[in-house]
């Protein structure tokens, strides 16, 4: 029995050592081939000892822990820029801050540019700008002075015998006279005064005359009953506060009834020989369409024309004006191509243009007929003037 188990276990050992053969050249083999392929042999899941499955766990949890980590970057990345525009807020209002400083300190750049524009309004006068800018060429204040001057000089070379068309023989008559020639003209009162200065000769007798007389003398010029009134009222004026004399001084002259500013002048200049313009509607409308003035307001065409004048010229170029606009320049339809002027009017178009149709619009002497005084200066009749027939003369 022994030598049975002997020899079992001789055979049990050599059939080991047989074994054990094999695993060292399996082994070997095993070594030289994962000498050769170490990496896929350890990929092997199947050759996986529990030691390297903890670490492969190990690794995966590593790897799964890592994508969290990567998948919690993004959040960290979106919440950094939630930090971020705080921070740029905070920035930029101190950047903002930074600037508005830098700008109060830089204060004085701006205040050139404001200042700039300042002095080159302030460098134009305000009164002649008004004036100058009206003018449609934009003529200058000198050059305006200059034409209205030389339109003056040229109408005193073709009215040189110019005088008021109204008769008077004393200032009583020349401001009655002036009062009737409201809406009518200045023939028609030159018509109508011989009868009423023949019955009432001074301002007494005017004064205690029965206004229905008066009335009636004074039907032709039109508006008779309030120029009664006007007449009668400025003699008893002149009685009570005046003795009976015409006063020559322009704030006695407009307290009258019926006496404005326009008949003062009329007065003052011509029968006292006192400079003043008579801006009535002849001249009124003149000086707007020579472009001397835009104004409308009677008082504030006679000082802007008086500016362009010397104040001894104001009488003569009121007589020079109306003249013009009664016998040329007329309001619907002036005679252009008769007209003296035409160069340096403006308005040069605004008539007939025509010589020969232009010459049929002249009036009064200009065209041949009488004038509008019964009784004229002899300069003017020495000048070729004629005098207006008597009323009912025809």
């Amino acid at each position: 029995m022994s030598a049975e188990r002997d020899s079992a276990v001789g055979e049990q050992i050599s059939d080991g050592g047989r074994e054990t053969a094999k695993a060292a050249k399996t082994a070997a083999a095993g070594g030289s081939a994962s000498a050769k392929k170490a990496a896929p042999a350890r990929k092997t899941p199947a050759r996986k000892t529990p030691a390297k499955k903890a670490t492969a766990q190990k690794a995966t949890a590593q790897k799964a822990t890592a994508k969290k980590a990567t998948a919690k970057k993004p959040a960290a990345k979106k919440a950094a820029p939630a930090r971020g525009p705080a921070a740029k807020q905070a920035s930029a209002r101190k950047a903002a801050a930074a600037k508005s400083s830098a700008a109060l300190k830089k204060a004085p750049a701006p205040r050139k540019q404001v200042v700039a524009p300042k002095k080159a309004t302030a460098s134009v006068p305000a009164a002649p700008a008004k004036t100058v800018a009206a003018h449609p060429q934009g003529e200058s204040r000198t050059a305006l002075v200059r034409r209205a001057r030389r339109v003056n000089r040229e109408l005193a070379e073709v009215y040189p015998y110019a005088h008021p068309e109204l008769d008077f023989e004393n200032p009583f008559q020349l401001v009655v006279a002036t009062v009737l020639s409201a809406q009518t003209t200045d023939l028609r009162v030159n018509q109508t005064t011989p009868a009423l200065f023949a019955k009432y000769p001074t301002p007494e007798d005017l004064a205690a005359a029965d206004p229905e007389e008066v009335e009636e003398i004074l039907r032709p010029t039109g508006f008779f009953r309030a120029k009664t009134k006007s007449v009668i009222g400025l003699s008893k004026a002149l009685v009570e506060q005046f003795g009976g004399e015409v006063p020559g001084r322009l704030e006695d002259l407009v307290k009258l009834p019926g006496v404005g500013r326009k008949t003062a002048f009329v007065v003052l200049g011509n029968a006292f020989g006192r400079p003043g313009i008579t801006v009535d509607t002849h001249f009124q409308r003149l000086v707007r369409r020579w472009k001397w003035t835009d104004e409308t307001d009677p008082d504030k065409i006679e000082a802007a024309v008086g500016a362009l004048f010397p104040k001894s010229d104001w009488t003569d170029l009121s007589h020079h004006v109306i003249w013009h606009g009664r016998r040329i320049c007329h309001a619907r339809k002036p005679a252009c191509g008769a007209c003296p002027i035409a160069p340096l009017c403006p308005a040069y178009g605004e008539g007939e243009t025509d010589p020969e149709k232009a010459e049929k619009l002249l009036k009064y002497e200009k065209a041949g007929r009488p004038g509008q005084r019964l009784r004229p200066p002899q300069a003017y009749l020495d000048a070729g003037g004629r005098a207006a027939p008597p009323l009912g003369a025809g």
